[in-house]
This record gives C-alpha cells, sequence and structure tokens, in this order.
C-alpha cells in the first residue's frame, strides 16, 4: 500500500522541523526521521491506529514522540491528513 502525504500534513512536519531546529536543533533529525519511519510503517499494517475523531479518520500516537498522526485508509494508498503534537486542540 502506498502512502500519500496531503499538503497540510507535509506543512506540519515541515513545521516541526522548523521549530526543532530553532528550540532544540540536536532533535530535529532524529525526531523529523522517527515520524516519516513511522508513517511509513503504516504501509504494512495500516489500520494501527484508533479510530479517529472524525469519521474515515485514524490516530496513532508516536510514543513515545509527543505526535498524532492522523490518517484515512483508501483503497490504493494510506492518506496522511495531519500531523498535531499532542497537546494541541486539534479536535
Amino acid at each position: 500500500m502506498r502512502i500519500r502525504w496531503t499538503v497540510p500534513a507535509a506543512n506540519d512536519l515541515e513545521g516541526i522541523k522548523n521549530y526543532l531546529q530553532k528550540h532544540f536543533p540536536h532533535l530535529a533529525e532524529p525526531t523529523v526521521r522517527t515520524i516519516y519511519k513511522r508513517i511509513r510503517s503504516l504501509r504494512i499494517e495500516p489500520n494501527r491506529g484508533k479510530p479517529g475523531h472524525r469519521t474515515g479518520t485514524r490516530e496513532p500516537a508516536l510514543t513515545p514522540l509527543p505526535y498524532i498522526v492522523v490518517y484515512s485508509v483508501k483503497t490504493e494508498a494510506v492518506e496522511i491528513m495531519h500531523i498535531y503534537h499532542g497537546a494541541q486542540n486539534w479536535q
């Protein structure tokens, strides 16, 4: 199964990277790399996340990282919709 990134999700990952580079530069690269790897693993286990707050979505926590990925499983791909920090009010 393919992973399809939406523009908002790609922007979220870029924003995470930019924030970390500014405030915690030593964490930026390993954190973004871990998020990316965890999202890629959805190709094998697309239904791993718990049912999402929005109908038709799933939300795996990226423990121990404080991020949550919102995605939907389509016939041909897993569509990554957003990546949120757990402290954000995103519901």
